[in-house]
């Protein structure tokens, strides 16, 4: 099996949380919150590295800063996530007991914290990879969730996969070999003929899988714009709708 993350996950730059962890009832969960008081909440999911990966972090943080409650629950429910030194040969078999489309309890219970101990009133989403896939299935299923950001991640084998509740938005990497370029053109093509919301794809030049969760100093200078502008699209769309 190819290895699907292509880019550095490896030794990271020093990162300092701006955030703290909370328990929500079964779920361990990284929140971070602007400074001031804010109604409008954003769920980060992480991608097959999980909640604790500085990388996702970084980005949860990144939403807060621009004026957004921000949560990483642990999709995994304690379970192990992928790490650098397991073998492709049995990502397959870990992807079994890690199912992106059985999120849907977790996503209600995260919800309902972030509208009751939050006071959040309108809720988007982000996720990236395996979290890209879960926010794809999400804005399938849950109409609380006002709006959605699917970075590297779709849904392969479901009819229902174009028929979105709410506005979302695609990101691709150009030379990401796990998602070709025929399923992008087919998901265009699909949600042109069927989706009834707002929805974007944009494939980022040259970038890879997981291009576009990286803190600036991690970044390769080549890619920097492209990581940043990802980024900024990102937060763009959620400023668009939440």
């Amino acid at each position: 099996m190819a290895d699907p993350f292509l880019y550095d996950s490896g030794e990271r730059s020093r990162y300092r949380c701006l955030g703290q962890e909370v328990q929500i009832e079964h779920i361990k969960a990284y929140i971070c919150k602007p400074s001031f008081f804010t109604d409008k909440a954003v769920i980060v999911i992480h991608d097959i590295f999980g909640w604790l990966f500085p990388d996702i972090r970084y980005v949860v943080d990144l939403v807060a800063v621009h004026g957004y409650i921000a949560i990483c629950p642990d999709f995994f429910k304690g379970k192990e996530p992928w790490k650098t030194t397991d073998h492709w040969a049995d990502f397959a078999d870990w992807m079994k007991d890690h199912d992106p489309v059985k999120v849907d309890r977790e996503a209600d219970v995260v919800l309902k914290y972030l509208k009751e101990q939050c006071g959040a009133k309108k809720i988007g989403i982000v996720g990236f990879s395996w979290g890209g896939m879960a926010v794809h299935h999400l804005m399938l299923k849950n109409p609380q969730l006002n709006a959605g950001v699917s970075l590297y991640g779709i849904i392969r084998d479901s009819e229902e996969r174009y028929n979105l509740l709410n506005p979302t938005f695609f990101i691709f990497g150009e030379k990401d070999h796990t998602i070709s370029y025929d399923q992008i053109t087919l998901l265009e093509e699909k949600l042109k003929q069927y989706c009834k919301v707002a929805y974007k794809i944009k494939v980022y030049p040259g970038q890879v899988h997981g291009f576009a969760q990286l803190k600036p100093e991690d970044m390769k200078p080549q890619d920097k714009p492209y990581i940043e502008e990802a980024q900024q699209d990102m937060i763009d769309w959620i400023k668009m709708y939440i």
